[in-house]
């Protein structure tokens, strides 16, 4: 049996998934994301490993997800080949709409921000890695990758990421629960299902650490089993799904996620715009315009930091810019927002800004800025070509979610 390990550039986990796949009783074989995708024909099954591919540019995952080895891959998983997303691996899937699986793979959900809150305060909306349990939901189907598992095993296993918090709209939740794709919960040592941290890592909905596709061959886990000799029964069952020579039809689910609308951007007359911009070179949007101009969109992009403060007292305000908490002067720089020149430009900011209301309470809590009221938190694309028509190549851009994830972020025009 062997099973193609598939590299992006930033992926750091093929030793320890070589490893476990070896532990299994497979052959694995090292497979780089520039490789003739031909050769995926000979694989038995896939998994996408963990790490930080393409720096987490953008996103984590988007960069990978548009690269065309998915394609490849898709049309893999539509032959009932198993495929194993980890980590950043469960981020790419989901990027790619393998998982959860609607109709023609559309973006159903969101792998976004952690969300670490005990008692009202943020303790962290980073990178977080610990030794988590989680066990089987309580409404799992059996799948390619639990069958040498049961409703009473716990694994311990790590956990190592900066955005695994799964979002989904309720009604493709009441759908994938019913469907049994929901295979894995975070629980405690004695497999309570627990909705806070520590025992979720990360504030995922439902405490969901794992969702396949509708038919059981695809399935995204932000956990490690591979780091643990507790995860290899996810890898047995793989080579046994292989061993049945059962070919599970790609079934797409029911629900169709609705259209979203992009609204201008209005600044109340009460805040204060501070949008920061770096003084080296910004590679995240650089790699948004090569992977752009890859997919044959001729567009320029450059990208800022948006701030919005809202405090009582003005003479906060250089004291808020002046902490060093909402940029580092030595690499970046603040300007002004009407100097701003590009054809179009859109103002992307996450549904739950975790990280505005933690600067807020930094701010609060050690520079004494008691009349600032709140922070948001947002990013700024700038988009411009010469020899397209824009409104042509603004709505290509936005059909890829390169700039955001519709269940994770709001969009809005910025003039």
């Amino acid at each position: 049996m062997r099973i193609a390990i598939i590299q992006f550039p930033g992926s750091n986990c093929e030793r320890e998934t070589i490893l476990a796949v070896k532990r299994a009783g497979m052959e694995p074989i090292s497979f780089l994301w520039n490789e003739p995708h031909e050769q995926l024909n000979e694989m038995d099954g896939f998994i996408i490993v963990g790490g930080f591919s393409y720096e987490d540019r953008s996103r984590a995952g988007i960069i990978a997800a548009l690269d065309p080895i998915m394609q490849a891959i898709k049309i893999q998983s539509e032959r009932g080949k198993p495929i194993l997303g980890i980590c950043n691996g469960a981020q790419i899937l989901v990027e790619t709409g393998l998982v959860p699986g609607l109709e023609n793979n559309k973006l159903a959900m969101a792998l976004t921000e952690n969300k670490r809150m005990v008692n009202g305060k943020v303790l962290g909306t980073g990178y977080y890695n610990a030794w988590i349990h989680m066990r089987l939901s309580h409404d799992y189907q059996r799948n390619a990758f639990t069958r040498h598992l049961n409703p009473k095993s716990i694994l311990h296993v790590p956990v190592a990421h900066a955005e695994g918090r799964f979002v989904i709209s309720e009604a493709l939740w009441q759908e994938i629960e019913v469907q049994g794709q929901s295979v894995f919960q975070y629980c405690d040592a004695e497999g309570n299902i627990i909705d806070h941290f520590p025992v979720n890592p990360n504030g995922s909905l439902h405490n969901i650490a794992a969702i396949s596709n509708k038919a059981g061959n695809v399935i995204a886990i932000m956990p490690h089993p591979e780091r643990t000799l507790n995860g290899d029964p996810i890898f047995q069952s793989m080579r046994d799904y292989i061993a049945e020579n059962r070919i599970e039809k790609t079934i797409p689910l029911y629900y169709y996620p609705r259209q979203t609308n992009i609204t201008a951007y209005r600044k109340l007359s009460d805040v204060y715009e501070c949008v920061v911009q770096l003084i080296i070179t910004d590679n995240h949007a650089l790699t948004v315009q090569h992977t752009l101009q890859q997919l044959g969109i001729p567009v320029t992009v450059k990208r800022q930091i948006h701030w919005e403060i809202s405090c009582d007292a003005q003479d906060q305000l250089a004291k808020i810019k002046n902490s060093g908490v909402l940029y580092n002067n030595r690499k970046e720089v603040e300007i002004n927002p009407s100097t701003l020149k590009s054809t179009s430009s859109f103002l992307v900011r996450a549904k739950e800004d975790w990280v505005g209301q933690q600067k807020l309470q930094s701010l609060q809590n050690h520079f004494q800025a008691n009349e600032l009221r709140s922070i948001s938190h947002g990013m700024l694309w700038h988009f411009s070509c010469k020899d397209a028509n824009i409104t042509d190549v603004i709505r290509d851009i936005l059909n890829t979610h390169i700039i955001a994830n519709p269940y994770a972020h709001d969009c809005y025009q910025y003039n």
